[in-house]
C-alpha cells in the first residue's frame, strides 16, 4: 500500500460517534471502524450494545455507551466513561446525534425547540468542549459535526431544526478558530435530503414541498447512509491534516442548482 493511500487509514485511531446506534450516524461509525478505528458508540437508545456487538465481529473494539445527550449535567460522567472504554485517548469525535420535531413556527412546542436545541446543538458543544480538552492535550484531534442543508437556507416547519444546525455550522468555525493551530481541526458534514427515520413522513406530512425537493436534486434521488461514508472517513484522517471550519455539503448536487 503507498504511502499516499494511508493517509485514509484510521488504523489504531479511537473514535466516538454520538448517535451511532442506528441510522447515518451508525453508519458512518461503521465507515469509521471498517477504515481501522477501534469506535465507542454513544446513544440514548438500548440497542446500542447490539449494535456494537454487531459492528465487533470483524476489526478493531468497538464499545457501547448509553447516555443522554439532552442532559449537561451528566456528560462529564457519560464522557468519562467513552474515554475510559478507549483507554485514556480519543482521536475522533463524530457528533452525529439529532432529533427532529416537525409543526407548524406558530404552534411549535415550546418543550420540543428545548429538547432539539439541547440535543442538535448544545450537546454537540459540551462534548466538543470535553473531548476537545483531551485533543488538546495530545496535540492531535479530528472533530466532525453533522450538519444539515438548513445551514445554508432554512425550511419549513422545522423551525428549531434549522435553528440548531444553523449554530452547528457558525460553532464548527469558531472551535476550529480557536483548535486548529493546535492539531484540532473542526469540520462538519451538512447531508442533504437524507432518507432517514427523521424525513420519513416528510412525504405525507408535505407531499408538495417532498416533490419539489426531489426535483431539483440533479442525482434524482435523496440520499442514504453510503453516501456520508467517505466524507466522514476521509475528514477523520490524516488526509484532511490542511482542512478545518469547512462545512462540506453532501447533497447529491443540490446545491449547485
Amino acid at each position: 500500500m503507498s504511502t499516499f493511500i494511508n493517509r485514509f487509514s484510521l488504523e489504531g485511531k479511537k473514535a466516538i460517534v454520538t448517535g451511532g446506534a442506528k441510522g447515518l450516524c451508525n453508519g458512518m461509525a461503521q465507515a469509521l471502524h471498517d477504515a481501522g478505528a477501534e469506535v465507542v458508540l454513544l446513544d440514548i437508545l438500548d440497542i446500542v450494545d447490539k449494535s456494537a456487538e454487531k459492528m465487533a465481529v470483524e476489526g478493531a473494539p468497538v464499545h457501547a455507551v448509553r447516555g443522554d445527550l439532552s442532559k449537561p449535567e451528566t456528560l462529564e460522567d457519560v464522557y468519562g466513561e467513552c474515554l475510559k472504554k478507549l483507554n485514556g485517548r480519543v482521536d475522533i469525535l463524530l457528533n452525529g446525534a439529532g432529533i427532529q420535531y416537525r409543526c407548524p413556527a406558530v404552534d411549535f412546542p415550546a418543550d420540543k425547540w428545548e429538547k432539539i436545541l439541547d440535543i442538535n446543538l448544545s450537546a454537540v458543544f459540551y462534548m466538543s468542549q470535553l473531548a476537545g480538552r483531551t485533543m488538546l492535550e495530545q496535540g492531535y484531534g479530528r472533530i466532525i459535526n453533522v450538519a444539515s442543508m438548513t445551514v445554508y437556507f432554512a425550511s419549513v416547519l422545522i423551525p428549531a431544526y434549522s435553528a440548531s444546525k444553523a449554530g452547528v455550522a457558525q460553532l464548527t468555525k469558531a472551535l476550529s478558530n480557536e483548535w486548529a493551530a493546535s492539531g484540532v481541526t473542526v469540520n462538519a458534514i451538512a447531508p442533504g435530503y437524507m432518507a432517514t427515520e427523521l424525513t420519513a413522513n416528510m412525504k405525507e406530512v408535505n407531499p408538495k414541498q417532498y416533490e419539489e425537493i426531489t426535483g431539483r436534486i440533479p442525482m434524482g434521488r435523496w440520499g442514504n447512509m453510503e453516501d456520508l461514508q467517505g466524507t466522514a472517513v476521509f475528514l477523520a484522517s490524516d488526509a484532511a491534516n490542511y482542512i478545518s471550519g469547512a462545512v462540506i455539503p453532501v447533497d447529491g448536487g443540490f446545491m449547485g442548482k
